[in-house]
């Protein structure tokens, strides 16, 4: 099948095709999903991955590439984060079955890991770093060591602090205290608590890896920033929404994220999240498993 017509984004990816157990299934993902954009046809994109796949040194079924190719078709031709249900208030169950089929669609902790493009493989703390990407500049940050200790400081002020906290609240705050819905004065106040910057997605059910199969799936309808494993049972997807419309496009995509097992508490754009890279109150670290700094904007 003729690709030169192809634009060199997608050829990029298409030719950036990784080794057996370094994202396989991944890259196959993305590059159908890249086909689909390009208006490439069914039968066109089978041809041109089946053409890709051949040189890669091992055997890929044809069960593999049209499962990609289908799986890939619905983000790949919907606007990004346009979940496939009008958006209401009430918030939908969890259904097992569209659960079940993202998850059995393949993909781990470990899928993530090969995946990002940022890696952290020493045994020191990256937090100050990751933050300063994340939130650039000297904003204020809600941060603490649990939801009874904490503070809202300038960045600078957190300098050489942040290793040892596990909680963050994932958007700038606008001022060191504002008044709670109860009156109460608070640095952890919703009326403080900047336009939201990161939706993050967390789940209280299933193994990681099936969570992380459904950030890997997300993926197709936001950008995913990063991913900190809490050190329990759960890991915390880090998707960036800054300047996004709140009711139009962020709500649609957090149902949808609801409705496949996220805790809807996050929400709450003023609910602590995991630090990344932080540490738990008994020392255990909140290591990070994907990080991808360039999608922020």
């Amino acid at each position: 099948m003729e690709t030169t017509q192809l634009p060199q984004w997608v050829l990029d990816i298409l030719s950036a095709i990784p080794k057996e157990g370094e994202g396989f299934h991944n890259w196959l993902f993305r590059a159908a999903r890249a086909l689909w954009r390009c208006g490439r046809s069914e039968n066109e994109i089978r041809a041109i991955l089946e053409n890709a796949t051949s040189t890669c040194g091992r055997f890929v079924p044809q069960r593999e590439i049209d499962q990609a190719i289908v799986n890939s078709r619905v983000s790949a031709l919907q606007p990004l984060f346009v979940p496939h249900f009008v958006p209401h208030r009430q918030w939908p169950a969890v259904n097992r079955e569209q659960r079940e089929a993202v998850i059995g669609n393949g993909g781990g902790l470990v899928d993530l890991w090969e995946a990002s493009p940022v890696r952290i493989d020493d045994n020191e703390m990256h937090t100050e770093e990751i933050i300063d990407a994340l939130f650039p500049g000297n904003p204020f940050l809600c941060a603490g060591r649990s939801k009874s200790d904490f503070a809202t400081q300038i960045r600078e002020e957190w300098r050489g602090k942040l290793s040892t906290l596990q909680l963050i609240v994932p958007s700038t705050m606008t001022a060191r205290k504002g008044r709670t819905q109860e009156g109460k004065e608070s640095a952890h106040a919703l009326s403080i608590t900047g336009p939201r910057r990161f939706l993050v997605i967390e789940q209280d059910i299933g193994t990681v890896d099936e969570q992380a199969a459904v950030l890997i799936h997300l993926t197709g309808y936001a950008p995913l920033v990063c991913v900190v494993h809490s050190s329990g049972k759960s890991i915390h997807g880090w998707f960036f929404c800054a300047g996004q419309d709140e009711e139009k496009v962020l709500l649609p995509f957090m149902r949808y994220a609801v409705s496949l097992g996220a805790d809807r508490s996050t929400w709450t754009k003023s609910q602590f999240v995991r630090m990344p890279d932080g540490e738990r109150g008994d020392g255990r670290r909140q290591a990070l498993y994907y990080f991808h700094p360039e999608v922020i904007k």
